[in-house]
């Protein structure tokens, strides 16, 4: 069944003395990962030692196929974002070719070998010639491989011709690409920063180095069978055990020498109950949240004149355990006594707790718009709040200036995800030494002084956020609903189904589908196929043509007459957009749907969230 399970680094996988090529079958799904997928990568491999390990991938090696040929049956997403991110080295390396000395280029050119296999053949003529071909073969859909290929062919990575596909930058391939140029570049000054005399290509090829380093572990199979088999086992056994199985059993074990082993188990289980009992996600962030917020005072029976974080300087996924267990070793009553009444501080901000606070709604809110990064402050301060002079009024607008920062910083992707917790941190060191409303002043300026400008704000909310950031255009369209519901006209936008899913889910009034139905293509475009594929392409994930319903399965490719006036099997329930919400009171009004109709409603909301997420 396994024919081999190999432990290799990126350089190793994309080997230039091998001449694999890395194939996705054609009947995997497209590639759908987008920028949190992108960001935890980037951030995982560049902000841990050497080494990360980023996973499995399962594949068919078949003399069927081709001996030098792997089929990717697990792992294409991960596979397909690292060969994007290397070539988004490539480039930023090679224009900057002009400035490198042999050596460089000599590691430019492994680096476009881990990308291509270098083949040589003879032209009729007998010349010899050189071709580059491509080492990994996206899925076709969505135009993946297409858009892949030119990366590649507009880089001069392989030997291929240069045309731009249509539509190429409103896809996510390319959208990936053009990301990963922005964390590079952001990387290479945080790397400048800290070691000034390294250049900017000393810069990236230490980025180079860091993901070459990364491990994954890949796992050959003869057939598909034996891999879809394997897939599944692999994926219904238990999981191995975590760094907070390993922390908790370095605790009980030190707490047997005392004799203390069932009232330390004890607490620790009462951490995890005020943090969240099923949710191994959380109580990982907890604990390095805990560490990143008082650190200072966690490092102070530790000083020793050398050394001002001698547990550490920042708690990561890598460096936990390590920090734990100096802890533990000091004194891990003490630790277990500080962890239980941090832990109780975060029942609150993670909403486990029945006690109601007048910032409860806006830490909900916040926790809606992916504010956890900010857990850290919001720790600190409810931890001291009595001392800081701090009231639940104070928390309250905090919280708020805190959505407004990550609504912001969410669809601008401005500061970098990777720069929030030292933001943060920074944060707690500003407010330390001052009081009540100062506090709140100081916290303002200080997000303020990071995020994106109105300009940049404004100019993402008129692009196709939908696509871009789901989640956060969500949140921003129930909250402008939310503002005009009252008592006797409400609906719980973020109610769930027995399935965990939103029963209130993101309408696209234009179809968003690849296949437009031809009655919105004549209402679209007068007909015109092309013209109507342009449109959705640049109009369909744009706010304009977004709403909210609870019944977007049944609406789907309706016209937009049907989708108006849609009700319930029984007549008696508007399940289209005369649902009554405020959102649909302008779409409800027209006749047609038009791209001009779009952009005038693009225009009325950006206006609406721009004075909701104002400074």
């Amino acid at each position: 069944m396994i024919k081999t399970v190999s432990q290799m680094t990126i350089a190793d996988v994309f080997s230039i003395s091998s001449d694999k090529v890395y194939k996705i079958p054609k009947y995997q799904r497209e590639y759908t990962w987008g920028m949190k997928e992108w960001d935890a990568l980037f951030n995982d491999v560049t902000e841990n030692d050497y080494g990360y390990f980023l996973g499995s991938y399962i594949c068919v090696n078949s003399s069927a196929i081709n001996g030098t040929t792997l089929e990717l049956i697990d792992g294409q997403q991960r596979f397909s974002t690292i060969t994007i991110l290397l070539a988004a080295l490539y480039s930023e390396l090679l224009s900057r070719k002009s400035e490198m000395d042999d050596e460089d280029i000599s590691d430019l050119a492994n680096l476009r070998n881990e990308l291509a296999n270098k083949n040589q053949k003879f032209a009729p003529n007998g010349n010899k010639i050189t071709e580059y071909n491509q080492r990994l073969l996206l899925q076709k859909q969505n135009s993946n491989d297409e858009d892949y290929t030119f990366i590649l062919a507009d880089n001069d990575i392989i030997t291929a011709t240069k045309s731009k596909p249509l539509n190429f930058g409103n896809r996510r391939i390319a959208k990936a690409y053009r990301h990963f140029i922005k964390l590079i570049n952001d990387e290479v000054v945080e790397i400048k920063t800290e070691n000034p005399n390294i250049s900017d290509i000393g810069a990236l090829f230490q980025i180079v180095r860091k993901f070459e380093a990364a491990v994954l572990v890949g796992i050959e199979v003869d057939t598909n069978k034996d891999a879809y088999m394997l897939f599944e086992s692999l994926n219904h056994r238990g999981v191995p055990l975590s760094a907070l199985d390993l922390i908790k059993n370095s605790l009980i074990a030190q707490a047997e020498n005392s004799a203390d082993a069932d009232n330390a188990y004890e607490q620790w289980k009462q951490i995890l109950k005020f943090v969240g009992q099923d949710d191994y996600s959380i109580q990982e962030r907890f604990f390095r949240q805990f560490y990143n917020a008082f650190r200072d005072e966690l490092n102070e029976p530790y000083k020793n004149g050398d050394k001002k974080y001698y547990l550490g300087y920042l708690a990561t996924r890598t460096t936990l355990i390590d920090i734990y267990e100096k802890m533990i070793k000091h004194n891990y009553q003490n630790l277990l006594n500080d962890l239980l009444e941090k832990a109780s501080k975060y029942a609150i901000l993670v909403n486990n707790t029945e006690d109601e606070y007048v910032y409860t709604t806006s830490l909900q809110n916040l926790a809606r718009i992916s504010g956890a990064p900010s857990y850290i402050l919001l720790m600190y301060l409810l931890t001291n709040q009595d001392s800081l002079e701090l009231t639940d009024e104070h928390i309250k607008e905090i919280t708020e200036t805190l959505i407004v920062f990550f609504v912001r910083r969410n669809l601008t992707d401005v500061p970098n995800t990777r720069k929030l917790t030292q933001l943060f941190i920074d944060i707690i060191a500003a407010v330390k030494t001052v009081k009540s409303t100062t506090i709140v002043s100081i916290i303002n300026d200080m997000l303020r002084n990071v995020s994106a400008t109105d300009e940049m704000f404004e100019e993402k909310l008129r692009g196709p956020v939908y696509d871009e950031n789901p989640e956060a255009t969500r949140f921003v369209l129930c909250n402008i609903e939310a503002q005009h519901q009252t008592k006797e006209i409400y609906s719980d936008l973020w109610s769930r189904d027995s399935s965990n899913k939103y029963i209130w889910t993101i309408e696209h009034i234009f179809p968003e589908g690849e296949n437009i139905p031809s009655v919105w293509v004549d209402m679209i475009a007068d007909g015109d196929k092309t013209k109507a594929k342009q449109y959705r392409t640049e109009y369909v994930h744009t706010l304009g043509n977004l709403t909210i319903t609870g019944y977007n399965q049944n609406l789907s490719n309706m016209s937009f007459e049907h989708k108006k006036d849609r009700k319930s099997k029984d007549k008696t329930k508007d399940i289209g957009y005369r649902n009554g919400l405020f959102l649909n009171q302008d779409v409800v009004t027209e006749t047609v749907w038009t791209i001009d109709k779009i952009t005038s409603r693009t225009d009325k909301i950006v206006a609406t969230l721009m004075e909701m997420y104002k400074w």
